[in-house]
């Protein structure tokens, strides 16, 4: 922005009448509040500019909120330049959250395009549907295809897919829209509302049915996981693994790693499809050898799907070559 006092040019690039969210805006501020003699330290700590700053900003969303309505294709164009940009703000720019929050374009089960906002989200929810879902994934492929999804397809429950690496800060800013809570499908969240009772009483049935082999693969993987369990979300897949509720998501895990940091261990919880082929014919394996081989396929498996990393992928080779002989 280029600041002005009275019409008379003070100078450029006056970042202090913009939150960094912003910096893709150019324009002209024209104040009569301030000094002619005024300088970027005075700047700092000016009453005037916080006011400025406060009505720029708003001024700013009104805009951006009008061209999304008003304009929906040059709405487009602008998320897909600025997009990421933009979903800064929602960590750095409490008061204008909401504001933001109606904003944000994503990618849904339904749509490949960012195009769908929260709005049109919760518009076209379940009767039932109490939550705003999500999947967070590297990219659009590996969201849209996770086993996570499976269930949620099943009973045709939208879900959004956010694939943009600034997401994993996004949703831990945005935690609810319009009173509806987000919840992450790869997190050990209750998702029995979306059953039926019919698969409620089918899921008692598997539990008890599977829990002599739920116990052995327990004691193959011992600390490498906190529990497994019979799964709920899974309709094609074998088995995946999710994520405590307050436990960092696998992408972010990956991400702070990247930034060398230190990362907190959370033990992954494995979940089994009881109807999968392979799952009923591990009920019935003797071969307690075969078992273990099985068993750590499946997890490392779960864990690849993720997208994440396997600590000793030789070995996941050596064991998958071995069960193919």
């Amino acid at each position: 922005l280029k600041l002005y006092v009275n019409r008379v040019f003070i100078m450029d690039d006056a970042e202090q009448f913009l939150p960094r969210y912003l910096r893709f805006i150019k324009g002209i501020v024209d104040s009569n509040n301030l000094p002619l003699n005024i300088s970027r330290e005075i700047l700092q700590n000016n009453k005037s500019v916080d006011n400025i700053r406060s009505a720029v900003t708003k001024r700013i969303l009104e805009l951006l909120s009008n061209l999304s309505k008003e304009k929906p294709e040059q709405y487009k164009q602008f998320w897909n330049a600025f997009g990421n940009v933009l979903k800064e703000g929602l960590a750095e720019d409490f008061n204008n959250r909401e504001a933001l929050a109606k904003l944000l374009r994503f990618s849904t089960t339904n749509c490949a395009e960012q195009t769908i906002s929260l709005e049109n989200y919760v518009e076209r929810m379940k009767p039932n549907q109490e939550k705003v879902y999500y999947i967070t994934a590297e990219n659009y492929s590996a969201a849209n295809n996770s086993p996570h999804l499976e269930i949620f397809r099943e009973k045709e429950i939208e879900v959004l897919l956010l694939h943009d690496r600034i997401d994993e800060w996004l949703v831990a800013h945005l935690t609810e829209f319009n009173g509806k809570p987000l919840q992450s499908v790869a997190k050990d969240a209750d998702i029995s509302g979306i059953a039926d009772e019919k698969s409620e009483e089918t899921q008692k049935k598997n539990e008890d049915e599977f829990k002599s082999l739920l116990t052995q693969m327990k004691e193959i993987l011992g600390d490498k996981v906190k529990e497994i369990r019979i799964s709920q979300r899974l309709t094609s897949s074998p088995a995946c693994i999710i994520n405590e509720q307050n436990a960092l998501s696998s992408q972010m895990q990956l991400i702070l790693q990247a930034t060398g940091q230190s990362v907190p261990l959370s033990k992954p919880i494995l979940e089994l499809n009881p109807e999968h082929r392979l799952v009923q014919r591990l009920k019935e394996e003797q071969d307690d050898i075969r078992l273990a081989d099985w068993t750590h396929l499946l997890l490392e498996e779960s864990i690849l799907a993720e997208g994440g990393h396997l600590e000793n992928p030789a070995a996941f080779v050596k064991r998958l070559n071995s069960l193919l002989n």
